[in-house]
């Protein structure tokens, strides 16, 4: 891999200081408008203040010569102090060929869900793409280990997941989320740094606990330019796999815990586009939640829901195409997802209009019969009515169907979803 900046990054810290103040003055202003205090931006809508300046300077570099993998650059930056001690995150970072003297790319924040850890393969799958791209460990770890059982280093922060419901009697931060969250805005900060990356062309997704982090990160970072959210979104306490953590906690903490760190809390704050993907019977983030959430920005919104869209890392959750093209879209200026206009149900017959600016191949109408838990529900996929020339899409809705919603699929087998109905 090309990158030519290494030398730069392990610099000690006081041979950056200069250069990095500067380029941290500039690079603040992404974080919340000119007019407004940081702390008062920060705390609008719930949920707590970040230190919004701090996350805007470029963090300090150290070497991880002993975790080298082929193709990137393995590293540490400097974190949040946590119980009053400095820490270290662990991070790979890889830059794509660049054939052209003073190109700048655009690029990628990856935030691992649970489990997982800062995933040199996921920053190759970008980098192939055209994008440099930054994936950090979020739990104090480093990536020698095994899935969920990663090792912890000696300047880690505090652990996380499911861990984060044991801390609410520390102070706010020093608690997981506020340092995953600061940790990717940091490593964000980094990133859009580099000489050979174009800083007003980022994106950031997550998976799992990450898109739960990515939803959260999307009203607090305000400088990327989209946010996709993989399974991962808010309203934790009304339906979610942690239910019966929730309960363990007691009502007093469980509250305390969604108000602080329910991602419902930050996505009113957003003004960024948003591609949201999920499949009907994810164990952890149900439907019901994730459309409650999906509403909450302030801004465009693309829907991709897969019929039992497996969970997790890999494949399922790091390479969806719709991804990769709705990256392509914004960061690049290449063709868009198709767009859900319109829809509404007339008659017992679900419809949808919409634009595309490349071929659509089909449409389906997808729905359930069952009630209950969301997870446990069978769905059938239908073929729905396509009319090219009025662009529209509609189908006869079985009068048994709890549930139904369409989706559109263009010619690179991208899935466009409509918002789901729900008959009581």
């Amino acid at each position: 891999m090309n990158f030519k900046p290494s030398s730069r990054f392990l610099a000690p810290p006081r041979r950056l200081g200069r250069l990095l103040l500067a380029i941290a003055a500039i690079l603040l202003s992404g974080f919340t408008r000119a007019d407004e205090p940081a702390a008062a931006q920060a705390s609008k809508a719930g949920g707590v203040t970040f230190d919004l300046e701090s996350l805007g300077k470029v963090p300090a570099v150290f070497p991880a010569e002993d975790l080298k993998a082929e193709g990137v650059r393995s590293l540490y930056y400097e974190g949040l102090p946590w119980n009053g001690k400095p820490t270290r995150v662990f991070a790979y970072i890889g830059l794509p060929e660049i054939k052209n003297a003073g190109e700048k790319v655009p690029a990628m924040v990856l935030i691992h869900g649970g489990g997982g850890t800062a995933f040199d393969r996921w920053v190759k799958v970008w980098t192939a793409r055209g994008y440099a791209a930054i994936a950090m460990d979020l739990c104090g770890c480093i990536p020698v280990g095994t899935y969920g059982n990663w090792k912890r280093h000696d300047q880690g922060g505090p652990p996380g997941w499911d861990a984060s419901f044991a801390q609410l009697d520390a102070p706010v931060h020093d608690q997981w989320t506020y340092h995953a969250v600061s940790a990717a805005a940091l490593g964000h900060t980094l990133l859009r740094s580099l000489p050979e990356v174009d800083p007003e062309r980022v994106g950031v997704t997550g998976i799992s606990w990450g898109g739960y982090l990515t939803s959260i990160v999307s009203g607090v970072d305000r400088r990327f330019r989209f946010a996709a959210p993989v399974y991962g979104c808010g309203y934790l306490g009304e339906n979610s796999a942690w239910l019966p953590a929730f309960e363990k906690l007691g009502p007093e903490k469980a509250k305390l815990w969604l108000t602080q760190w329910d991602p419902s809390e930050y996505l009113g704050r957003g003004k960024m586009p948003m591609l949201w993907v999920n499949g009907t019977n994810d164990f952890a983030y149900p439907m019901d939640s994730w459309r409650k959430s999906y509403l909450l920005p302030q801004a465009p919104r693309t829907l991709c829901l897969r019929v039992r869209m497996p969970h997790g890392h890999g494949p399922a959750g790091e390479n969806p195409e719709e991804i990769h093209r709705f990256a392509n879209s914004i960061l690049k200026g290449e063709s868009a997802l198709p767009r859900i206009v319109e829809q509404g149900e007339t008659d017992g017959e679900v419809w949808a209009t919409f634009e595309s600016s490349v071929p659509i191949t089909k449409a389906e109408l997808n729905l359930t019969r069952d009630a209950g838990r969301w997870q446990d529900r069978k769905w059938e996929s239908l073929p729905a009515e396509l009319d090219l020339t009025a662009k529209r899409i509609h189908a006869k809705v079985p009068a048994d169907a709890t549930v139904f919603y369409l989706n559109l699929f263009d010619d690179r087998n991208c899935a466009v979803s409509t918002e789901h109905v729900e008959r009581k």
